[in-house]
């Protein structure tokens, strides 16, 4: 218990530091940048209006909320991860958005799962996966093998999906899907809600049927599936390649 004077001194200090703080709010909720120019902004209560910088003619304005923080990057690839297929457990699929490349040499990448998920203690135990790229046509299977469990089903025999045999890992690939990816875990991390995954990509598979004559892979023909925000997505047409921004006509 604090005596009277600090009690009073305290109470004192806090009502002068709302007000400034309100008084700060007030301020800034109209606060404006000087100058007309591309590129300026107005300041609002967790809104921005940003003039563009598109080009000479375009002076009109975006305007932009502040949310709090999330999980808002996308597109993500939503890919088939298949485990299990050593003695102690049984083949298995569990679909993943939390996944993307980590490293080139080696070539390393990650996958995040909830501990809770019945795929998280076969990867924990056996140390390998398959990751198995989607397409649009196996959308309804992705997502299927999302929302169950393979403590219910078995899902290879559910979706109609084909096992094969992998080279190095114990994991079965997914025949219908055109990349299938061996992996072996390297390093997991603890981060909160989902545990990370890092493993090292052994071997890659790829179906022929997507190669042209020179043998390059045509992915753009593959109607890769991409999830954003709770909803499926086929990739669309072909923009560019890396470098074409800069590449001399």
């Amino acid at each position: 218990m604090l005596p009277d004077g600090e009690t009073h001194y305290t109470i004192t200090s806090f009502a002068m530091a709302t007000f400034v703080l309100l008084f700060y709010d007030l301020y800034y909720a109209e606060f404006y940048i000087a100058g007309s120019k591309r590129g300026s902004y107005v300041m609002e209560k967790k809104r921005r209006i940003v003039t563009r910088r598109l080009d000479e003619e375009d002076n009109s304005q975006v305007r932009k909320r502040s949310w709090r923080p999330g999980t808002m990057l996308a597109p993500v690839p939503a890919v088939m991860v298949s485990c299990g297929g050593a003695k102690d457990y049984k083949p298995n699929i569990i679909t993943l958005a939390w996944a993307g490349t980590v490293c080139s040499e080696p070539p390393l990448l990650s996958v995040s799962i909830r501990p809770s998920r019945y795929s998280y203690e076969i990867i924990s135990k056996t140390g390998e996966f398959v990751v198995n790229v989607t397409t649009a046509k196996l959308a309804r299977a992705t997502d299927w093998c999302g929302v169950k469990s393979g403590r219910d089903f078995d899902k290879f025999e559910h979706c109609r999906l084909t096992p094969f045999p992998s080279d190095i890992v114990k994991a079965p690939g997914i025949a219908e899907c055109p990349i299938n990816m061996e992996c072996q875990v390297r390093r997991v991390l603890k981060l909160g809600s989902h545990d990370m995954f890092i493993a090292e990509i052994k071997a890659v598979h790829v179906s022929e049927e997507l190669l042209d004559k020179r043998g390059k892979l045509r992915l753009d023909k593959a109607e890769l599936l991409a999830f954003s925000h709770g909803e499926y997505f086929v990739l669309g047409s072909r923009l560019g390649h890396f470098g074409y921004s800069v590449r001399k006509k």
